[in-house]
């Protein structure tokens, strides 16, 4: 993990493309995402175990495991926006101090 950290630390025009990529992702799959949920939950509220056989549970387990993809893809694109923040603060000290 300290080594992927560090390549991109270094690369900082990769970390800007993946941060927006994973931005990107991030957008797509929560896209509607907390309605579809209240939608299934409530089926689930208003018809009971009956939709089941229907496919709701099935859609639920996939709409849980979408949350949790865009939630990875928002953890990803954070810590892309961390690296490019520690390393624009570097550069700025490391200036600030030959002038200083």
């Amino acid at each position: 993990m300290r080594h992927c950290l560090d390549f991109l630390f270094r690369h900082a025009w990769l970390t800007y493309a993946l941060m927006g990529a994973f931005f990107m992702l991030f957008g797509v799959t929560s896209v509607d995402l907390f309605f579809l949920l209240k939608a299934n939950i409530n089926l689930f509220i208003e018809y009971g175990t009956m939709v089941i056989a229907d496919g709701a549970l099935q859609q639920l387990f996939e709409l849980l495991g979408l949350l949790i993809l865009s939630a990875g893809f928002f953890v990803l694109c954070s810590v892309c926006e961390r690296i490019l923040v520690k390393r624009l603060l570097a550069r700025w000290m490391e200036w600030r101090t030959q002038w200083s």
